[in-house]
C-alpha cells in the first residue's frame, strides 16, 4: 500500500515532533542549573525546579512532591496534567495557531465568547444590562487595563468628557500595570511606582473582621459603607464619576474576604443613580472558584464589566477577558465603532481552545456544584487544627477560596511586627512540609498584617483537603511559636 507524500510528511513531522519532546524531557532530567540566567521574581532566592505535575501535586527536579494547596495564585482550578486540556491545545496548534485579530476572527474565540455569555447570570437591571460581549486578552491586569480604557471611551463617546475619576477599594489588588496598579488600593505594591500612577479615590474596603464596630450588624455595616462611597461620589462630583473597581471577594491582598449583606446591592443602587460604571473584578474569584462560575452570582446585581482571568485557562495557557454589558458594547457600535485598544496576542485561538476545554471539563464533571461543600469541609478542617493556637485571628472565605489572618493577639487582634515577616517564614515553612500556599503581608494597610491564601484544584479529594489542613497548621504553628505565640 502506498502512503501519499503529504501523509508521509505529516508522520515523519509527528516523530520529529515526539524526538524533540523526548530530549526536551531528558535533558531536563539530567540539567542542574549551577547558574541561572533567569529574571527571577527574587534574585535572592534559590527556586526548585518544577519538572512535573498530577492532580493536585507539583514535583520539583529532586523528586519532591509539593500539594498545591494555592493553584500557584488560584490558577490551576482543574490541577496538573489534566490531559483533555493538553489533547484540546495540540488539536487546535495542529489547525491553527496565530491570526491576527485586525485580520481574523476564529473559531475557537468565537467559541469562547459565547459559552462565557451563555453561562453569565443575569439579574436584570437597565436595558441592554446583560454581559453580551467579550474582549480576550492574555492576562488579568490586561483585562483591567482594557476595562479602564473602554470605560473612558464610552464616557467620551456618549459625551460625558468630564468622567476622568475613578474609585476603588483600599487593600483591593487588580494587577500590577500601570494602570491597574493605580486603581489597586494596596499602598506596599504601589509605593516604588506612585509618581507614574494616575490618581483613583480610595474607600474603605468591606472588610468585616476588622471594620464591624462592636454591636453593629452585617447589615448596618453594608449601609455605613455604601453612605461612605456615596459621601466620597459627592465630593468628587457625581458627573465626574467614571467608574467604580471592585472584588466581589478580595483575593490577594486582604486574603479571601467576601462582603457582607446587602453591600453589593447598595453599591450597584449608587452607580445606576449617578451613572457610574461599576466593573467587578474576579481574575482571583471567579470561574468556579468561590462555588458558582461567577463569584459576582452570588451577589445577585448585574456589573457593567467584569475581568475574568486566571482559572479561565487554568494554567494551561495564559488568557483573560473582558466581560461587557451589550449597553457598554453598543455605546461604541454606534458611535466611532471601533474599540480604541489591542494587543498583539487578543483572542489567541490556542489559549481560547484551553479555555473552552476547561469550561467543557468543569461541566462535564460538574466539578463547580461540589465546591461549596468542599470549602466548608476545609474551613472545618482548618479551625479544628488551629483550635489550640493563639495566633490565627480569622479563618474566612467562600468556596474554595480561603483566607487564615494571623495575629500576635486574639482578643485585641494586634498584628505581628511586619518586620518579622511572619507570612514569608510560613511559606517557606510550608514548602519545606510540602504544601504550597499563598501568605502575603501588608493585610491591613499595606503594611501591617499577614494572612494565609488557599485556593486549592476544584478536583481536591477529601484526604488532600486534611492534609493540607495538617501540614498548614504545623508550618504556622511552628513559626508563631518561635515568634512568641504558644498554643493554647
Amino acid at each position: 500500500m502506498r502512503v501519499s507524500s503529504k501523509k508521509a510528511g505529516a508522520r515523519s513531522g509527528r516523530s520529529r515532533a515526539r524526538l524533540v519532546a523526548y530530549r526536551i524531557k531528558k535533558a531536563a532530567d539530567r540539567a542542574i542549573f549551577s547558574v541561572t540566567h533567569l529574571f527571577h521574581r527574587d534574585s535572592l532566592s534559590d527556586y526548585p525546579v518544577a519538572l512535573t505535575g498530577d492532580g493536585a501535586w507539583l514535583v520539583d527536579q529532586q523528586g519532591r512532591r509539593y500539594l498545591d494547596a494555592c493553584g500557584g495564585a488560584a490558577v490551576s482550578g482543574l490541577g496538573h496534567a489534566a490531559s483533555a486540556i493538553s489533547q484540546a491545545i495540540r488539536e487546535q496548534l495542529d489547525r491553527l495557531a496565530y491570526a491576527h485579530t485586525s485580520f481574523f476572527s476564529s473559531f475557537p474565540a468565537e467559541t469562547l465568547a459565547e459559552r462565557l455569555v451563555a453561562q453569565a447570570p443575569y439579574f436584570g437591571g437597565l436595558p441592554g444590562a446583560r454581559l453580551d460581549r467579550v474582549f480576550i486578552v492574555s492576562s488579568g491586569s490586561e483585562a483591567i487595563e482594557a476595562a479602564i480604557k473602554l470605560a473612558r471611551q464610552v464616557a467620551l463617546e456618549r459625551g460625558h468628557h468630564q468622567r476622568t475619576q475613578i474609585i476603588a477599594r483600599r487593600q483591593s489588588y487588580h494587577g500590577n500595570t500601570l494602570g491597574a496598579l493605580a486603581v489597586s488600593g494596596n499602598a506596599a505594591r504601589r509605593k516604588l511606582f506612585g509618581e507614574f500612577l494616575f490618581p483613583v479615590q480610595h474607600v474603605s474596603p468591606c472588610y468585616a473582621y476588622r471594620g464591624l464596630q462592636p454591636g453593629e450588624t452585617a447589615s448596618a455595616y453594608s449601609e455605613r459603607l455604601v453612605k461612605e462611597l456615596e459621601e466620597t461620589i459627592l465630593e468628587v462630583g457625581p458627573d465626574r464619576v467614571l467608574a467604580f473597581f471592585a472584588e466581589p471577594v478580595v483575593g490577594a491582598t486582604l486574603g479571601a474576604v467576601a462582603a457582607t449583606e446587602g453591600y453589593f446591592q447598595g453599591v450597584r443602587q449608587l452607580c445606576d443613580r449617578y451613572g457610574i460604571i461599576l466593573i467587578l473584578d474576579e481574575v482571583m474569584c471567579g470561574m468556579g472558584r468561590t462555588g458558582t462560575l461567577f463569584a459576582y452570582e452570588q451577589e445577585h446585581i448585574q456589573p457593567d464589566m467584569l475581568t475574568i482571568a486566571k482559572g479561565l485557562g487554568a494554567g494551561y495557557q495564559p488568557i483573560a477577558a473582558l466581560m461587557v454589558s451589550k449597553e457598554i458594547h453598543d455605546t461604541i457600535a454606534k458611535g466611532s465603532g471601533a474599540f480604541q485598544h489591542g494587543q498583539t496576542y487578543v483572542g489567541h485561538p490556542v489559549a481560547c481552545a484551553a479555555a473552552v476545554a476547561v469550561l467543557d471539563v468543569m461541566q462535564r464533571e460538574q466539578l463547580v456544584v461540589p465546591v461549596a461543600a468542599k470549602g466548608t469541609l476545609l474551613m472545618d478542617l482548618l479551625k479544628k487544627a488551629f483550635s489550640n493556637s493563639r495566633a490565627v485571628g480569622d479563618v474566612r472565605g467562600r468556596g474554595l477560596f480561603v483566607g487564615i489572618e494571623l495575629v500576635a493577639d486574639q482578643e485585641s487582634k494586634t498584628p505581628f511586627n511586619p518586620q518579622l515577616r511572619i507570612h514569608a517564614q510560613i511559606k517557606k515553612k510550608a514548602m519545606e512540609l510540602g504544601l504550597l500556599c499563598y501568605p502575603m503581608g501588608g493585610t491591613i494597610d499595606g503594611s501591617f498584617g499577614d494572612h494565609v491564601l488557599l485556593a486549592p484544584p476544584l478536583t481536591i479529594s477529601d484526604a488532600e483537603l486534611e492534609l493540607i489542613a495538617e501540614r498548614l497548621a504545623a508550618a504556622i504553628c511552628q513559626v508563631t511559636e518561635s515568634a512568641g505565640v504558644r498554643t493554647l
